[in-house]
């Protein structure tokens, strides 16, 4: 019995137990009123009301858990989909809809007689039609191509539908706020606001001067690709073939731009001191284009394969790669100083469009302390934070000290050779990376 047909049957018991119940309380009343021994039939009644109200409440029980019956064809209740109650799916879906009244209210009914729910909904006025944007939850057993058939049926067009997690359960207000507050504490977080604020896109960013890369201060937007004027006078390249971009994430981009333009340079000065098993005490700190000449120091100290196995090129080269490595517009870079200041290692995790490479460089005198092993493990917290799915190392077979590194990060490996040279992938889409990369790790305190 459906829950229409159990109410509509239902409904000639409440009233007929309502009309015995007040026929009681007057017949109670007038004896009350009228007889010897009121506190006596008040009692009475009170049972009385009470049989009636335990009658009632086991008609409801039993009937109201009754089987359907043969007969019973009532469908108005029923649920809009058979698929069973389980675990659930979150997705991110866009939908181009026509620009007039009740488009985006079959839009939603038909989602929901897939038992999908929708969290949030954004939408980005065009020219012609709206791109709905929904965050939603879906029945686990209901496939992509299940959503998108019904949304198609109910009138929308161009539609792209990927896998969500929990961070996209944040409202766009409070998720872009976050973003400009990452990119006001720290210069080198504008390419990942960037990315986390468009979904999967590839970021490239070209120098200032001359030629087809120099764009308007107001930036351009073509499509699938944006391009926005760098706040150091070169251009940013955001590149989405996927899914086009609208205007509305065009000037959420150029917002971020601006702010970080604003700002100017800044990096974090926090430093951690550890101390290394053999018990000297060295600083890890965050390091940018100021310790451009210290690095050259250092260069200078290492010996001819250490810089080779690191660079892989002329080592008359190694210096001009620095301006580019200590820059927090292509990555973050972390330095390994003495307790007398000099600097004797640097970490990098580069920013190399949609992927992440990590690089290590260590002075001859301080190789095999764990020093390498230390930078590595913060440089890959530092890619989970950013969100990134894995990590890359270009290296040698030869350079064990590397490779030594990355299979003491105790997370899946892929490795391949390219050109004479060796490619070692770190997976870091999996729960407790962060615990797991950091175990280990020397002794350490703020300083």
């Amino acid at each position: 019995m459906s829950d229409v047909t159990r109410a509509r049957h239902g409904r000639p018991v409440v009233l007929a137990a309502l009309f015995a119940t007040v026929a009681v309380v007057d017949a109670v009343a007038h004896l009350v009123g009228v007889g010897p021994s009121g506190p006596v039939l008040v009692l009475s009644s009170a049972v009385v009301l009470g049989a009636i109200a335990g009658f009632r409440t086991w008609w409801a029980r039993r009937h109201g858990h009754a089987p359907p019956s043969p007969g019973d064809t009532d469908t108005a209740a029923r649920p809009l989909s058979s698929e069973p109650a389980g675990a659930s799916t979150l997705w991110r879906m866009r939908t181009t809809v026509k620009d007039e009244p009740g488009s985006l209210a079959a839009l939603c009914t038909a989602l929901a007689g897939h038992r999908v729910d929708i969290l949030s909904l954004q939408t980005h006025p065009l020219a012609e039609g709206t791109v709905d944007e929904f965050l939603l939850r879906a029945p686990g057993a209901l496939e992509a191509s299940g959503i998108t058939r019904a949304v198609s049926l109910a009138g929308g067009t161009g539609t792209w539908i990927e896998r969500a997690d929990a961070h996209d359960l944040v409202d766009a207000p409070t998720r872009v706020l976050g973003l400009a507050t990452r990119t006001a504490l720290d210069a080198a977080e504008l390419p990942l606001a960037l990315r986390q604020l468009l979904g999967r896109c590839t970021i490239r960013q070209s120098p200032a001067g001359p030629g087809p890369e120099t764009v308007p201060t107001e930036g351009t937007l073509e499509d699938t690709v944006m391009r926005l004027r760098a706040p150091e006078g070169g251009v940013i390249t955001v590149e989405r073939p996927y899914l086009p971009f609208t205007p509305t994430e065009f000037a959420r981009a150029r917002a971020l731009v601006e702010l970080d333009a604003v700002l100017g340079p800044r990096v974090p000065r926090s430093q951690d001191v550890l101390t290394l098993p053999e018990g000297n005490d060295i600083t890890v700190r965050r390091a940018d284009v100021g310790d451009l000449d210290a690095a050259k120091a250092m260069h200078e100290r290492c010996s001819s394969r250490t810089l080779g196995m690191r660079y892989h090129g002329p080592l008359g080269d190694a210096d001009r790669y620095l301006n580019h490595l200590l820059s927090p517009r292509f990555g973050r870079t972390l330095a390994v100083q003495t307790a007398s200041g000099r600097l004797v290692g640097l970490g990098h995790l580069l920013w190399d469009g949609d992927e992440t490479e990590v690089a290590l460089l260590v002075e001859d005198e301080w190789q095999r302390r764990g020093i390498g092993g230390e930078l590595l493990r913060r440089l890959v917290e530092l890619a989970v934070e950013a969100r990134c799915e894995s990590v890359y190392a270009v290296t040698q077979a030869a350079n064990t000290g590397m490779v030594a590194a990355m299979r003491g990060l105790g997370l899946p490996l892929d490795y391949q050779i390219e050109e004479g040279t060796l490619v070692i992938t770190a997976r870091l889409a999996s729960e407790g990376v962060v615990e797991q990369v950091s175990s280990g790790t020397p002794e350490r305190r703020r300083g």
